[in-house]
């Protein structure tokens, strides 16, 4: 059973950076691929950024593309989002996600393709 906790969030004003991170333990990190999705207030969960188990390849949102981006350190078990340039339309409950490397395919934008769910970061962004 893989545990995910992310911290990092919190109130910036518009235009302003974060940094988010999501910590993994009792699993092997490598095994898995790894997605940031997001909830704001009345809307659906919605796929942020994703990146391979490997790091070889990333995929961002249309919305997020060129001001977000996702890292992983594989020796501290971490997956990073750094977000910058944000406004107020990126305010919501940041989730870290994993996929198995096991499965089919990497469908890192799709909710129930992923196995394991952090408890989320609030990241509130003023005009």
């Amino acid at each position: 059973q893989v545990q995910l906790v992310e911290s990092g969030g919190g109130l910036v004003q518009a235009g302003g950076s974060l940094r988010l991170s999501c910590v993994a333990s009792g699993g092997t990190f490598s095994n898995y691929h790894m997605s940031w999705f997001r909830q704001a207030p009345g809307k659906e969960r919605e796929f942020v950024a994703a990146i391979q188990w490997n790091g070889a390849t990333t995929h961002y949102a249309a919305s997020v593309r060129d001001r977000f981006t996702i890292s992983r350190v594989d020796a501290k078990n971490t997956v990073h989002l750094q977000m910058n340039s944000l406004n107020s339309e990126d305010t919501a409950v940041y989730f870290c996600a994993a996929q198995s490397i096991y499965s089919r395919t990497w469908r890192y934008d799709t909710k129930r393709a992923h196995n394991f769910w952090g408890q989320g970061t609030q990241v509130t962004v003023s005009a």
